[in-house]
């Protein structure tokens, strides 16, 4: 009887005790990158050893599920990938740091918070994208804040002053007309206060992302209406949250690099196709949220729209120039080269 195909594959130690769609990924990621396989006396090839990374993340990101996702169902592993990945609660700037300094080798984050540190010089390279929808900014019907016109003259919450949510909706209000510093006051509070500073009376919207939000929603249905969203507009197919690599492994190691881009690109899409299996992926790390309405939140989001090659570069500048005119990004920063110095083209 001829042996299974599997049976055929000498695998490294460590795989033999991983299941059997492990180890078939992981011989497949090694043809895909088209490593070469050492021949044995046998005749018999041997799949080549992983190379070990480290992913930065923040668990409590549902939106970061395609990460997960591309551990658990093997992505990584497809490219010839070892992820370690690694909770990183701390702040953007010590997250690009790491990056910066090889402490980790990739992450992904939104372009709202990545995009001013990378103005000032780490080294850290944007590689790919992963989705986007993930800042929204909702008004408190009792307060007359129903539209985007309604927020003139009134307070909107944020859980930080350099908020994503902050400083997308500081651009989107500019181009309604709304002058983002003198027509509208921002007030922060901690994320789960911000319901409470409605309830008081101290704001009449907010500006923040999901759960929180949905959550809020949930226990106190139709006391809210959404005012816009990072998708609404112009920006409906536009990415938020970018692959970012340290510029060392970029430069020297360019073909990893292209396997992380790869690997989230690729584990988007199963998010996208898959919404109920990936929520089940990241439950665990969703105490709060349930199964069903992890569901629903990542419908909300666009794991199917990632850009790569020139069209994310292009959009590295297009929020470059955004940035720009709401003084977060310097008068002096030209958005092309901006864009040009952060973007790197793993694939081409």
């Amino acid at each position: 009887m001829t042996q299974p195909v599997e049976s055929s594959i000498v695998l490294p130690q460590e795989t033999v005790q991983a299941p059997g769609r492990r180890r078939l990924l992981r011989a497949a990621g090694a043809v895909a990158l088209g490593a070469a396989a050492a021949p044995f006396a046998t005749g018999v090839w041997a799949a080549p050893k992983l190379r070990k990374i480290t992913f930065a993340w923040n668990a409590n990101a549902f939106c970061l599920t395609p990460i997960v996702v591309a551990q658990e169902r093997g992505f990584f592993e497809k490219h010839g990938l070892e992820v370690d990945l690694i909770n990183y609660t701390g702040s953007t700037d010590q997250l690009l740091e790491s990056l910066a300094t090889g402490k980790a080798d990739a992450a992904v984050g939104m372009i709202h918070r990545w995009i001013k540190p990378l103005e000032s010089g780490l080294d850290v390279k944007l590689i790919g994208s992963s989705h986007g929808g993930c800042v929204r900014l909702i008004g408190a019907k009792e307060a007359g804040v129903t539209t985007l016109k309604d927020l003139r003259g009134k307070t909107i919450g944020v859980s930080d002053l350099a908020a994503p949510g902050k400083n997308f909706f500081s651009i989107l209000l500019g181009k309604n007309g709304i002058d983002p510093d003198k027509d509208v006051t921002w007030r922060q509070y901690p994320a789960d206060l911000l319901g409470v500073a409605v309830d008081k009376g101290e704001i009449q919207a907010i500006a923040d992302g999901d759960p929180n939000l949905f959550l809020l929603e949930k226990r106190k249905p139709g006391v809210y209406v959404e005012l816009a969203t990072n998708l609404s507009g112009e920006y409906a197919d536009k990415v938020c949250c970018f692959i970012g690599a340290g510029g060392k492994l970029v430069r020297e190691e360019k073909p990893v690099a292209a396997a992380i881009a790869r690997a989230i690109v690729e584990a988007s899409d199963f998010t996208s196709h898959n919404p109920n299996e990936s929520a089940e992926v990241f439950a665990k790390y969703s105490p709060k949220v349930s199964l069903e309405d992890l569901r629903k939140l990542l419908g909300t989001l666009t794991h199917n729209h990632h850009p790569l090659g020139k069209q994310l570069r292009d959009e590295i500048e297009f929020y470059a120039k955004d940035f720009r005119t709401i003084g977060v990004l310097k008068a002096s920063t030209s958005p092309a080269k901006l864009a040009d110095h952060v973007f790197v083209d793993v694939l081409a």
